[in-house]
């Protein structure tokens, strides 16, 4: 998939929205020195052209009663069964994530459970039952989620110093 460039305004619109899903557009233009309109249009491209993906609320796992974090590698039995795998894994709604990787593991998952019994029977009775699900080890419990973000990679403040070199 060919990788679209973004410009200079596209970048900044990414940033602030990035790190506030709810903020209003007219205070995105503000900051971007723009019509709101503009940024309507251009959030609708950047939606359009799957740059953006969504937004979202972060529930807090733990209020809610999901205290345990694990992240499971699954070996598969044939790799041709890696799309109904895949399936069946949407169907689970406890899976929050699902990668696929290189090496032993087919796919990585992350999963959230009420407690390590929850977890056990999530494994026992709906994981290993899928078919083409040969294997799974779960590597890792975490302990608690120290932060979360959205990648971030530009650089706006070089970017601002380029743009006032080349004025």
């Amino acid at each position: 998939m060919a990788q679209h460039q973004i410009d200079r305004l596209d970048r900044k619109i990414l940033q602030l929205i990035s790190q506030d899903a709810r903020i209003p557009f007219l205070e995105v233009a503000r900051e971007c020195n723009v019509s709101g309109a503009a940024i309507h249009q251009r959030i609708q491209k950047l939606r359009n052209l799957g740059i953006i993906k969504g937004s979202e609320f972060v529930i807090d796992t733990y209020k809610v009663g999901f205290q345990t974090c694990a992240y499971i590698g699954i070996i598969l039995s044939d790799i041709k069964m890696f799309k109904p795998v895949v399936e069946d894994l949407k169907k689970i709604p406890e899976i929050v994530e699902c990668h696929y990787a290189t090496g032993k593991y087919s796919m990585f998952i992350k999963i959230y459970a009420k407690d390590n019994r929850h977890l056990l029977q999530i494994i026992l009775e709906k994981l290993t039952l899928i078919p083409g699900v040969a294997h799974t080890e779960t590597f890792q419990i975490s302990l608690d989620e120290i932060f979360r973000r959205q990648l971030f990679v530009f650089d706006m403040e070089n970017e601002e110093e380029d743009l006032e070199e080349e004025m």
